[in-house]
């Protein structure tokens, strides 16, 4: 076990990318720098959303703000600048929206000052207008405040009088910049966002009849997008970690948006790195489980022998660990503590059942890695736990997520689950998270329609309060009464961002743009577009519309040979024309 973790240091150091530096360096500086491989661009504000000055005698021009600058500070009076001016008794603020989700943080430049000292100024980074706006309180998490525990949203800096500076790495759409400085005038020429992402084509695509559900598959796929940077996020502003649960739905999203990407495999490896066995992935045995799927379908996806084969020891070492956890009567003593996704948690039995479910799913994609690896005896081991777990199913005790995996890994019927549960009362109950498991049931179902009313009613909603990106938790519920995130929230009503949220998440340390949300792109890539994979490396896919109510569906799909390209279109009859344009190598099964 010792080789391998020497082994993925020595790859997590091949992996580095080194940056060439000019030659007064020398060699004391070789292996001792790192080029930051990912892409900034500056982006100006979309709107000005409020000053703390509506006559306009102390901050002035500011529609400056919404062109675009070039970085550059001058000390000229071409330019028109946009002025704040302090008094002995009030700051001067204003509220910029970008628009759009990003991850990165801002850039001021200068236009000169009052004072020839710097001045201070406070910078507030929000995902919605009230938390733009909040106070910050790290002691505990109470309701109306956010944290920056994680990453510094709320700053109190000095800034120049001129040329430029960058503050923040966070995640955002909105910023305040309040002048703490008493009578004191600065002179604004640019205040950009700084976004931070990967450079990198979106290779698969989806179009339909219904635009909300076009929306709907590229906030996915942005959402996922922002949260891979060095390695893949659960989140931009909270928690910035690789975590495994997190990271299915996600690379379920990036299969079928990128195709393959480093982020993947660097990301499993420092992994392996960070939980040594016997330790369990991010502290939690459900997390180990999703490693074992993990792999699996990035196998699928890309056949890459060498990469499985470099965690080799790591999954038989795993599926070890687990087989000797589980008695002969299906009891199993992996873990105390069990968990799926926050929203379940109050229904311990429901997550006894499910979470004996992931068990079963995550031996049964193991034990096909097994035969792949020829790994005969931990793929016994496999399919001797399965048959323990068996003797003892648990019942859902209707709970959602708990029936979605048990139809997922094959012990309850896909159309009893969502007869007693997922499909009752439709988007109501669903989870981020395990949204995605449920409309795979009830695909499993056959029951297309009602999964794509649900994707409409739940991840749309989350549109229809303002979201650019897809969050951490949401309930339909939270709907009513509620001001959009990009809103002032009036006298009476509820902010959609603040006044929810619960567990590590409530209020504004509510994170907006979680990557285990975007599984819902997946889905409508493999069930609407019906395109999914069956054969290791893209060789054989399946391609099998279901439409429901709408007139077309097309879109493209990333393998390793190439980008498959699919149309489907409703005929008068009822009956679907389907067009493939696929590479050579890619049999179509239909």
């Amino acid at each position: 076990m010792k080789l391998l973790f020497s082994f993925l240091c020595v790859v997590l150091m091949q992996t580095t990318c080194f940056a060439q530096l000019p030659p007064v360096f020398g060699p004391d500086y070789e292996g001792k720098a790192r080029k930051d491989e990912l892409t900034r661009v500056f982006i100006a504000p979309q709107r000005i959303m409020w000053t703390s000055d509506p006559n306009g005698e102390r901050i002035t021009n500011t529609e400056v703000l919404l062109k675009i600058g070039n970085s550059q500070s001058e000390m000229s009076q071409r330019k028109i600048f946009c002025s704040m001016k302090s008094t002995d008794t009030d700051t001067a603020s204003i509220l910029l929206d970008y628009g759009k989700e990003l991850h990165g943080g801002l850039q001021l430049v200068m236009g000169g000052s009052s004072r020839r000292e710097p001045s201070l100024v406070r910078i507030r980074f929000g995902e919605s207008v009230g938390e733009a706006n909040s106070q910050t309180y790290n002691s505990d998490w109470l309701m109306g405040f956010s944290t920056d525990d994680h990453a510094k949203r709320d700053i109190i800096m000095e800034i120049p009088r001129t040329g430029l500076i960058e503050i923040g790495n966070t995640g955002f759409r909105f910023v305040r910049i309040d002048l703490l400085q008493p009578n004191t005038t600065i002179n604004l020429k640019e205040v950009s966002a700084i976004l931070r992402y990967r450079d990198i084509p979106y290779l698969g695509s989806f179009n339909s009849s219904n635009d909300r559900l076009n929306k709907i598959w590229m906030t996915g796929a942005y959402t996922t997008h922002l949260n891979m940077q060095e390695y893949l996020w659960d989140g931009i502003k909270r928690d910035r970690l690789v975590w495994l649960g997190d990271f299915h739905p996600e690379l379920k999203t990036i299969t079928k948006v990128f195709g393959d990407n480093e982020v993947v495999p660097r990301s499993l490896d420092l992994a392996c790195e960070q939980y040594p066995l016997p330790n369990w992935m991010n502290g939690m045995s459900s997390y180990s489980m999703w490693y074992l799927i993990i792999h699996h379908d990035w196998y699928m996806q890309n056949g890459d022998l060498d990469f499985l084969n470099r965690h080799r020891d790591y999954i038989v070492g795993l599926i070890d660990l687990i087989a000797s956890k589980i008695e002969a009567d299906g009891t199993e003593t992996l873990s105390p503590f069990r968990f799926l996704d926050w929203p379940s948690t109050p229904n311990k039995e429901g997550v006894e059942a499910g979470y004996r479910a992931l068990l079963v799913w995550a031996l049964k994609d193991a034990r096909k890695l097994c035969e792949i690896l020829d790994a005969a005896e931990a793929a016994q081991q496999c399919d001797s736990s399965i048959e323990k777990l068996n003797r003892k199913v648990m019942g859902h005790n209707d709970l959602k997520q708990a029936a979605a995996l048990m139809a997922v890994a094959g012990i309850l019927d896909p159309t009893k689950a969502c007869k007693e549960v997922i499909a009752v009362d439709g988007a109501a109950r669903f989870s981020t998270f395990y949204g995605l498991y449920m409309l795979d049931a009830l695909a499993m179902a056959g029951l297309y329609n009602q999964a794509l009313e649900i994707v409409s009613d739940y991840w749309g909603g989350m549109l229809d309060m303002g979201a650019t990106t897809f969050w951490e938790d949401f309930n339909i519920e939270w709907m009513e009464n509620s001001a959009r995130l990009d809103e002032f929230t009036p006298e009476g009503m509820n902010d959609i961002h603040g006044s929810f949220g619960a567990y590590c998440y409530p209020s504004y340390r509510h994170s907006l743009c979680h990557g285990w949300s975007s599984g819902v792109t997946a889905w409508l890539t493999e069930n609407v577009l019906g395109i999914k994979v069956l054969e290791p490396g893209c060789k054989t896919l399946k391609v099998e519309p279901h439409l429901g109510d709408l007139e077309w569906a097309e879109g493209s799909f990333p393998t390793p040979l190439g980008v498959v390209n699919v149309k489907h279109t409703k005929l008068t009859n009822g009956a679907i024309d389907t067009k493939i344009d696929a590479p050579d190598g890619i049999k179509i099964v239909r």
